[in-house]
């Protein structure tokens, strides 16, 4: 009896105890900032190369995060059951959990700087540039092109290293402003020096593949929101993701309350006064915008969470004296899912520029039929204005500053607006 008794217990054991582990295991996060069950139960997946990009490695963007990806420290917000998987690879972008302390956990976003396919059509231009069709070793191929040969023997990135590659900030480039990538690149090991004797190969590798695909991470570690910049914060790479702080898509807010639309309004406009005039005297502009292009922080702050649509001309250095039109084509000029996508020359962009395009394709959608009839009569006409690409730069900036006028005392102080709530109890201003 005693021997049938223990045999019972020892199923129903056997039986009971994979399903608790598998009912753990499947416990989707309800909060980001929860903590981690304890006793922490390890994790039964495994980030493979080829989901991360590093199979392609080091033509990708970094690796200062995977470390943080290998243990655990980042994870996606939803998991597959029964077993836990990756996320299927061809989304673009992935909501997920961040910690540095495996206690208190914050969201961020991971995110592609292409889609999958995009990567895949991409590197078969590098693999047909070498008349190969199937497969090649992408990172091979791409070290002994000439450009990368001129690359691993500058001791500065120069403005003709950088001609002809697709990114919008590349399109006009200073000394300054390609100094200012090289001692803030974050994906070595030691930066602060314009120069690139502590860049290995690999490092220019990376950082050259990295303004061919898509300059946003770039952007994000040369102008940190940490120094008042309107953009995310960026945490790090592994192979071909990378992972920044996470912001709601402002269209997500286009049918919210009077308050919340007059608040993102005027910040959308204090940003784009500030991309014209700022203390490091760059001027920002847009080539053109997107539905993602902007975004909303957990406090209520409005950043540009896209910036791969984002040019910058030196005003401090002024235009290029020679830019030619017809430029040198190689291999890095293709690579872009928009390399053949045409941006306006340097002295064609005006100050008015970035206004016309938030008056006509953002902010009517956020502004509209939110406030009396007296009030939102008042802004439909000063939009009006502002989009008038035939009025002279002045005239169009001038209805900026009328519109940031009647928004202004729309603002509401309430807890809601974390990012200047107390302060504003205090300041005549709201």
């Amino acid at each position: 009896m005693w021997l049938k008794m223990w045999c019972i217990s020892t199923v129903v054991w056997f039986v009971l105890f994979p399903l608790q582990i598998w009912l753990l295991a499947c416990k989707p996060f309800s909060d980001a900032s929860d903590p981690p069950p304890e006793p922490r139960i390890k994790s039964s997946y495994s980030f493979g190369k080829t989901f991360l990009g590093l199979d392609k490695c080091n033509a990708c963007i970094g690796t200062s995060m995977c470390k943080k990806f290998f243990k655990d420290e980042i994870r996606f917000e939803n998991w597959l059951c029964p077993r836990l998987k990756l996320p299927s690879d061809y989304l673009q972008s992935y909501s997920g959990n961040y910690t540095d302390d495996s206690e208190s956990w914050r969201q961020v976003e991971i995110s592609r700087l292409m889609s999958k396919h995009q990567h895949d059509l991409s590197d078969k231009r590098i693999c047909a540039s070498i008349s190969k069709i199937k497969s090649c070793s992408i990172e091979q191929v791409l070290m002994k092109t000439e450009r990368f040969r001129k690359w691993s023997l500058a001791k500065r990135l120069t403005p003709d290293l950088v001609q002809g590659l697709p990114s919008p900030i590349l399109r006009c480039p200073s000394q300054r402003l390609l100094d200012r990538i090289v001692r803030r690149y974050a994906e070595v090991l030691d930066a602060g020096s314009v120069f690139m004797d502590h860049f290995t190969d690999r490092d220019k590798m990376r950082l050259l593949y990295t303004l061919s695909i898509n300059a946003h991470p770039i952007v994000l570690q040369i102008f940190p929101g940490s120094e008042g910049w309107p953009f995310p914060k960026y945490l790090g790479a592994c192979g071909r993701l990378i992972v920044s702080t996470s912001t709601i898509p402002l269209k997500e807010f286009y049918n919210s309350t009077a308050e919340v639309a007059a608040d993102l309004g005027y910040q959308l406009l204090r940003i784009i006064k500030s991309m014209r005039s700022n203390d490091m005297n760059y001027l920002f502009y847009f080539t053109h915008i997107e539905k993602d292009t902007f975004g909303v922080f957990s406090d209520g702050r409005l950043f540009i969470k896209n910036s791969s649509t984002v040019g910058i001309i030196d005003m401090q250095e002024g235009y290029p004296k020679i830019f030619p039109e017809v430029e040198h084509k190689d291999i890095f000029g293709c690579l872009a899912a928009n390399f053949e996508a045409k941006f306006p020359s340097c002295d064609s962009v005006s100050e008015k520029q970035n206004l016309v395009m938030v008056c006509k394709d953002v902010l009517p959608e956020l502004l509209r039929d939110k406030f009396s009839n007296s009030t939102q009569q008042k802004i439909n006409q000063t939009l009006k204005l502002c989009m008038d690409t035939a009025l002279p730069d002045h005239q169009t900036m001038n209805a900026g500053e009328a519109l940031m006028d009647l928004l202004q005392p729309l603002r509401t102080c309430e807890p809601q607006f974390a990012y200047r709530y107390p302060d504003c109890k205090y300041n005549d201003q709201y």
